[in-house]
């Protein structure tokens, strides 16, 4: 059969463009590739300066890990060391009382009656309120969280005791958490009952979070809303713009200092868990060590990041420009 001129001419002009489109589409991998290949040497380099940093600081045993949530690249430096939990703990307990609640076995509006002989020092505001105050679980749980409160804490420990809060830990995918006493219960400290856990668990429990599958999104995102609402800003946020959304937990005792979140930042959100011992006679260096890690990692996806990107989009315009 012989096609029409206009058919012929049509048929060029289509073969034409599916050339440049296949070709566009070529490009287009290319140049994703190359970020990404950019990106991945900026975070090698990310990776030294932050080795270097951990084991030059003296004082400070750190447990590091740090993941892209874009890409699940990550830093991990120590992240199987056992570490005592302080009040990372009440992370994985928050994360307990909703797991009791999806399957029925706690009433997140269930009321909780505060005695004298639960109060316990440290930080929190409920140990000024009058005995016999009348608290939800969904109460103590926030308090717990956003106020570090250890009063809310031990109140939701007795509820649903240590054992099914172990259970419960294990169930949830944490392999190194445990709870062997209650907060400010010092005397079971002295006896070496210690509640510990670890940089690795504390990400992942984290990175459930974030992607909804903690128990399910719901779950998820009420755990998200009280680490957003969380206010200490000594550790994690500390260099961060004023602003910056971080849902964390901070931790910390006597030779301890943690703090453990989410960062959300334009260029890709990330997560971020330091924890240390320490030999200083307060927390303040170590306060700045975690500071200072997450400042450097703050600065690679706000700096780093869009310097590769564009020296990647500068070297494939040079390069089109004289083709």
């Amino acid at each position: 059969m012989i096609l029409s001129t206009a058919a012929a001419v049509f048929l060029l002009a289509a073969g034409s463009a599916a050339l440049v489109y296949h070709k566009a589409v070529r490009e287009r991998e290319e140049q994703n590739r190359r970020i990404l290949e950019a990106r991945r040497n900026a975070w090698k380099s990310l990776e030294e300066r932050l080795r270097t940093d951990a084991f030059r600081s003296a004082g400070v045993v750190p447990g590091i890990v740090v993941e892209d949530l874009s890409t699940g690249w990550r830093i991990e430096i120590n992240p199987d060391k056992l570490f005592p939990s302080a009040s990372l703990a009440k992370v994985p307990i928050m994360a307990s009382c909703f797991l009791s609640a999806a399957g029925n076995k706690l009433d997140l509006e269930s009321k909780v009656r505060l005695l004298r002989r639960d109060k316990v020092a440290g930080s929190g505001v409920i140990k000024n309120l009058p005995d016999g105050s009348v608290f939800s679980v969904n109460e103590l749980m926030t308090i717990m969280i956003t106020k570090s409160d250890n009063t809310a804490s031990n109140l939701l420990i007795d509820l649903l005791g240590r054992d099914y809060l172990n259970e419960s830990f294990h169930k949830l995918g944490l392999r190194n958490t445990n709870l062997a006493r209650k907060m400010m219960d010092f005397f079971s400290r002295k006896q070496g009952r210690e509640n510990y856990t670890t940089a690795r668990d504390m990400a992942f429990l984290l990175e459930e979070i974030y992607y909804g599958r903690l128990i399910n999104r719901e779950y998820s995102r009420r755990c998200l809303e009280m680490l957003m609402a969380q206010r200490i800003r000594d550790r994690i946020p500390a260099r961060l713009p004023p602003g910056t959304p971080v849902a964390h937990k901070t931790g910390l005792e006597y030779g301890v200092c943690h703090d453990a979140g989410i960062v959300f930042v334009p260029e890709g959100n990330f997560i971020i868990c330091v924890l240390t011992r320490h030999n200083y006679k307060n927390s303040y260096p170590a306060k700045r060590f975690i500071a200072r890690i997450a400042g450097k990692v703050y600065d690679f996806y706000r700096t780093e990041i869009p310097l590769a990107t564009a020296a990647v989009s500068e070297k494939n315009n040079n390069y089109a420009s004289r083709n």
